[in-house]
Formats: C-alpha cells, structure tokens, sequence
C-alpha cells in the first residue's frame, strides 16, 4: 500500500508538473480575441528578437487597438504539412521528404503536427484516432505514406487543412503547403478557400516547387494564401534549395510574436483590415508581417 501510495504522489507530481508547462505557453483565449502571430525582421532581412509590447502598435481599419495579449517567447504551435502526391511530383518526393523533415526536427519540440497529403483526393497520414503526433518515426512513415500519383486537389487540400488545425490543442496555427502545381480537380473554388482563410487565425507558407513548362502551375494562389495569413511564399530554383527553406520556415514560426486585441463592435460585421507597425530606436528599420485581414462575424472575429 505504501508504495503505491508513493507511485500516486509521484505521478500527480508529474501531472501538475505537465500541466504547469503547458500553462507556460497556453494564451488566454476568448471568443472574440484577435490572435495575431506577427514575425519581425530588420531591413537585411535578420529576425528582430527581444522586443516589448509597448513596441508594437495595431490598427485595425486604420484606429490604434489595446494590446491585451503578449508573447515573445518559442510558444508551441499546431502544425500542417499538407504535401502535393500529385503524379508529377513523383520524382521530387524523395527532397520533399527531406526537407518536411529537417523543418520538424528544426521545429519547437511540442509541436503537435499533422500531415495531409493531396493528389485528386486528400489523405491523412496518421492515423484517425492519433490525427498529431511529435515522434520523428511516425511523422516519417506519414510522410511516405501514400505514392505519387493522379491530378491535383489543391483547394480541397487546403480547407482539409484549415479544419484539421482547428482540432489542435495549440493557440496558434500554422500550415505548411508544398505543391508543384495549380489546381485542376478540386470539387472547392478559389473563393471557398480565400474566404476560408480570412475566417481562421493560422499562418500558412507556402512552397512552389514548379516545373517552367507546366501550363497549370499557379504562384499567384500560392502568394495571396501567404499574403492573406502573414505567411510567406517561397519558390525555389532547385529541389535542393527546399530543405534550408524549410528550415528558415521553422525559425521564422519559433522567433515570431504573439500580439492579442479585442475588437470593437462599432465598425459592424465583414472585413476587418489590420496593420502591425513595430519600432526599436536601435534596431534601425523594423518590418512586421502579419496576416492583413480577417471577417468579423456575428459573435466577434472568428
């Protein structure tokens, strides 16, 4: 009885102790809070580390909001790596790997990630009743789950995606979308997707890895879904050149803040228009980059 007396005090021990981390990186929530995830660099182009919230200003249609949220620290995110297994990206699957890879093993170790693959249908690749995981072997075999093969679902990939990261645990949410080509199959439309994105909180980046001569390739989706959230938009010039971008990315999401304001009612419902401007007397020149706008809805932003 004793010992197992001893064994209940030691793992409630470890349970509050768990519980006392995930209160570390765990941002007060409420319906109508506007998370902001907001990434800084200096005019070369350097992550601008270190800075206050009286730093940060936000305007949202063009009026100054309170700042009611701060972070400043590697906070955890849920992440998406939804990857095009489109038949044309059959002989680029073995970089792509590589590089999905090297961004986990670069990436805050409690992230919770998913991964989604997408050719004229989309694909988890873990199981359905362990959607997350952050074990490197899992996240492999998800990875190479499925073959190369068929058309291209790229907006149905993307809305798949959104509503998986909204089964995450963690505040804030990224995807990660690679994909060799335009869409050419979806049974969703652009719209679907613009507006879906405009409703959700999550970052995405997006990496187009196009072949010069294929006629379907579109990098103007790719650039608006980044320029809608705050993401970014990469293009490299050869498979190679994946790996350290994916890198780059998980920096990028480790080093970004986290900004939170409550919007007013006055301005009504619709399109919400947000600007981040940040300043450091001995930084020089600092550029904040965040999502642009989100729809405000009946019960506040959503």
């Amino acid at each position: 009885m004793v010992r197992r007396t001893a064994l209940s005090l030691l793992m409630g021990g470890w349970f509050a102790s768990r519980l006392r981390a995930e209160e570390d990186y765990k941002i007060r929530t409420t319906s109508r809070l506007v998370l902001l995830d907001v990434s800084v660099k200096d005019a070369k182009g350097g992550f601008a580390s270190g800075l206050t919230r009286e730093q940060f200003k936000v305007y949202e249609n063009g009026k100054p909001q309170e700042i009611t949220e701060f972070a400043n620290s590697d906070i955890p995110v849920t992440v998406g790596l939804v990857v095009d297994e489109s038949g044309s990206m059959r002989p680029k699957r073995p970089e792509v790997v590589t590089a999905a890879l090297g961004f986990i093993t670069s990436s805050n170790p409690n992230d919770e990630i998913f991964v989604l693959h997408f050719n004229e249908k989309v694909y988890a690749g873990l199981p359905e009743d362990a959607p997350f995981s952050d074990d490197i072997k899992k996240l492999r075999t998800a990875l190479w789950l499925r073959p190369a093969e068929g058309r291209t679902a790229l907006y149905d990939a993307i809305l798949r995606g959104l509503q998986y990261l909204g089964k995450g645990r963690r505040d804030k949410k990224t995807l990660i979308l690679i994909s060799d080509g335009g869409d050419n199959v979806s049974t969703h439309t652009w719209k679907d997707v613009e507006k879906a994105v405009f409703e959700d909180i999550a970052t995405i980046y997006t990496i187009g890895i196009f072949d010069q001569d294929d006629p379907e390739r579109n990098p103007e989706v790719l650039k608006k879904l980044a320029h809608i959230s705050g993401g970014e938009a990469y293009f490299p010039q050869t498979l190679e050149g994946i790996v350290p971008i994916c890198q780059q990315i998980a920096k990028d999401i480790r080093t970004r803040y986290t900004i939170g304001y409550i919007p007013s009612f006055d301005n009504g419902k619709g399109m919400r228009h947000i600007k981040v401007a940040v300043s450091d007397a001995n930084k020089g020149k600092l550029i904040a980059r965040t999502r642009s706008a989100y729809m405000f809805g009946e019960e506040g932003a959503e």
